[in-house]
């Protein structure tokens, strides 16, 4: 395959072993681009074209997850894989909620890698189905809201699911644990629900999640 017509990888590994046997495996389907520093990813990622980003959690001076975080709050909206070798729940919570859109544990099988990023870089023709909220507009599969002003804010994926969850269902208030249960599947306590409305408010405006004292919260329109 032409080069120029494979998808552009940033692979961004620190070993000096694994970062190039994975270019290498990786060479036939994809145009692969190594880095292998937390900032020398982040510069990358901020000028390059990239069709997906493939990033460790183990990173010298920057990160993994930091890095996601840095990228996303600069709107940066290309999708993310982790490939690390921190595999705990936690750990993958840390990584998707940073901004990651997937998560993979080594050692890892060379194929399944490349299965996912292709799922991570295939297009289709069908429109993505939009939500209007005030002057922005939500896209729950791409988790980018999108204002009228030209700003973009790329949303984690239990932010998205909880702006999702109230933003079908307008004027309905639902509670805390209604909340819990329907996003935050195995979370222990409904706090988690304030602090990702806190996120949301954060990145959006404050009035995109409206309070319901002594009810719970539904949504609101964002200027």
């Amino acid at each position: 395959m032409d080069e120029e017509a494979k998808p552009r990888v940033l692979l961004i590994e620190d070993d000096d072993q694994l970062g190039p046997l994975t270019v290498q495996l990786l060479g036939g389907e994809f145009n692969v681009t190594l880095a292998t520093d937390g900032q020398q990813g982040l510069h990358l990622g901020l000028t390059g074209d990239w069709d997906v980003l493939v990033i460790d959690r183990g990173l010298p001076l920057l990160d993994g997850a930091s890095l996601i975080a840095a990228l996303r709050r600069k709107q940066v909206s290309t999708p993310v894989l982790i490939l690390t070798a921190l595999g705990a729940v936690q750990d993958k919570i840390d990584g998707l909620d940073a901004g990651a859109n997937d998560y993979m544990v080594k050692p890892f099988d060379a194929d399944e890698l490349a299965a996912r990023l292709r799922a991570l870089t295939r297009t289709y023709d069908s429109p993505r189905t939009m939500l209007s909220l005030g002057s922005w507009d939500f896209d729950p599969s791409g988790r980018i809201m999108s204002s009228a002003y030209g700003a973009r804010v790329v949303l984690s994926p239990r932010e998205s699911g909880l702006l999702e969850i109230l933003a079908r269902n307008p004027g309905r208030v639902f509670s805390r644990p209604e909340l819990l249960t329907a996003v935050f599947e195995g979370t222990d306590g409904p706090s988690v629900v304030d602090t990702y409305v806190h996120y949301l408010r954060k990145k959006v405006g404050k009035s995109v999640i409206v309070t319901i004292h002594g009810a719970g919260y539904r949504i609101g329109e964002p200027e």
